[in-house]
């Protein structure tokens, strides 16, 4: 019964994320796009397939990913051998971003770039910087200064990058925070913090998030100067006649076997260490083992659905959306509706709802949930309208990143350290599932529609999701230190070694 609960509570979340943005692009489609009724009805058969896989994929990485995540890090750390915890950091670091859904959903919709070169590089750039959070773990290196030096790194490889790589890259650090990542890798910081005895050891995988956004990043522009991206098509361009419901059901039926390979491929090296830890360390109790094993599994079925009500039914419609919206007088509704569909998007997501409650608990109630999911609503909203404004005048991507992250960095010396942790973990939570599988097509359909340059004009839309919270919530933090400095203080002071958990972790 217990299990059952579980399942229902994770699909009512699931289904939280999708009915929105499913019933606005429904409404849309009936008022003003007309669509092919098959193109329709497969996107609701995608839908309904986005729900399930959601609801059994994070009860799988709740159930495995967060556990294995934490064993590891904890077993690993016995030997107290730098060297050993750094490999196996990078290791596992990027094992378990080749299954992050977010990341599969993008590369297969980067056109010009093999997807397995994409998900390679993307996942090296988390274990190098897995491997660096250890470190500053270890030995409780500043992470305000961590940013700052990387950062500024990235922007000065952006000077000499080939620009059509330059939003991917920016994007590859968003989405690589997603659903399956974050667990893990707060998890596994948990479990090395346990080698240290000062009293801050138990909170001390602060900044892991944050760290882990920039390795994408930098991984992706050095592969811009050793690797010729080619002509290609996205897979939410690939749109073949969808009919009749016999073709709608042929072509979901194709997907399946397709996505079964590639998942089990994807998740095949972490559940390997996993087991191979078993093996030869961690020796769990048959229960606790088989807890995990069943996790596995629910979440190599929660994938395989996801992937393919996305690539089927999800992201093709959002991408003839765009186009469709793209036309004559409703170019200019691409804005305001881009910035509807962000507002509820970020509504549904689940990790806000605990980041809400963080801030509420770390301020004693001076800012409340709602005032905390209005800051990022505002900021997810703002972030999907410019987004859009840029596939519409071709702006570059840069003239938004550069002040955006100036300004963010720049806030994090003026307000409480708290609030600047919560800010650099939470674009992380912002860029979430359908951002990628949704919102990305609709800009990519539009950007095609427009004569415009796929690569630089669309690409750079989860960066900006990224970016905007950083802003708004140390602003917010600012605010309340301006307000309580008429009274005593209510919010605690955290240093830079330790936590502010946004995601609930087994």
């Amino acid at each position: 019964m217990y299990n059952r609960n579980i399942i229902k509570e994770n699909m009512k979340e699931a289904m939280a994320s999708v009915l929105p943005i499913t019933a606005i692009v429904a409404a849309l489609c009936f008022a003003l796009v007309p669509l092919e009724s098959g193109l329709m009805l497969s996107f609701l058969l995608g839908a309904a397939m986005l729900v399930l896989g959601m609801g059994l994929f994070t009860l799988g990485a709740e159930m495995s990913m967060s556990r294995i995540g934490s064993l590891i890090g904890a077993g690993m750390t016995k030997s107290r051998k730098l060297g050993r915890i750094l490999l196996l950091s990078f290791l596992l670091g990027a094992a378990v971003t080749m299954a992050e859904p977010d990341l599969q959903v993008l590369a297969a919709n980067v056109p010009g770039i093999d997807k397995t070169v994409l998900i390679a590089t993307v996942s090296l750039g988390v274990g190098a910087f897995l491997a660096l959070c250890m470190l500053r773990i270890l030995f409780s290196v500043s992470l305000r200064l961590l940013l700052l030096l990387f950062y500024a790194a990235a922007f000065g490889l952006a000077c000499f990058m080939e620009p059509g790589l330059l939003s991917v890259a920016f994007d590859a650090g968003g989405v690589t925070t997603g659903p399956m990542t974050v667990p893990f890798i707060m998890a596994l910081g948990v479990g090395v913090a346990s080698i240290r005895s000062d009293e801050n050891a138990k909170a001390d995988s602060f900044g892991l998030v944050a760290l882990c956004s920039i390795g994408p990043i930098l991984a992706v522009m050095i592969l811009s100067f050793i690797y010729s991206a080619g002509e290609g098509e996205s897979t939410a361009a690939q749109l073949g006649s969808v009919a009749t419901t016999v073709e709608i059901g042929r072509d979901y039926v194709r997907a399946i076997p397709q996505q079964m390979k590639e998942v089990a491929l994807a998740l095949l090296p972490i559940a390997g260490f996993f087991l191979l830890f078993q093996l030869f360390s961690l020796k769990l109790q048959r229960r606790s083992l088989l807890r995990i094993l069943i996790g596995i599994v629910y979440t190599y079925l929660g994938l395989v659905l996801f992937m393919t009500g996305v690539n089927v039914g999800f992201s093709p419609l959002g991408y003839v959306l765009g186009e469709k919206l793209s036309q004559g007088r409703m170019l200019w509704l691409l804005p305001p509706l881009a910035m509807v569909m962000g507002w509820y998007i970020i509504n549904a997501e689940p990790a806000v709802h605990i980041l809400n409650k963080q801030v509420e608990e770390l301020s004693a109630g001076a800012i409340s949930q709602r005032a905390m999911g209005l800051c990022l609503s505002v900021a997810v909203a703002a972030a999907n309208g410019i987004a859009m404004l840029r596939v519409i005048t071709g702006a570059p991507i840069m003239v938004f990143l550069v002040p955006g992250y100036v300004l963010a960095l720049g806030l994090s010396f003026f307000v409480p350290r708290s609030f600047t942790a919560i800010a650099f973990d939470s674009g992380g939570v912002a860029s979430g599932p359908l951002t990628a599988t949704f919102m990305l097509p609709f800009a990519m359909g539009a950007c095609q529609a427009l004569g415009g340059n796929v690569m630089t004009d669309a690409f750079g839309l989860v960066a900006l999701v990224a970016l905007m919270p950083l802003i708004s919530v140390q602003v917010m933090g600012g605010i309340y230190t301006l307000k309580s400095r008429r009274a005593a203080p209510a919010i605690p002071e955290f240093e830079d070694n330790e936590i502010i958990e946004l995601w609930e972790v087994c």
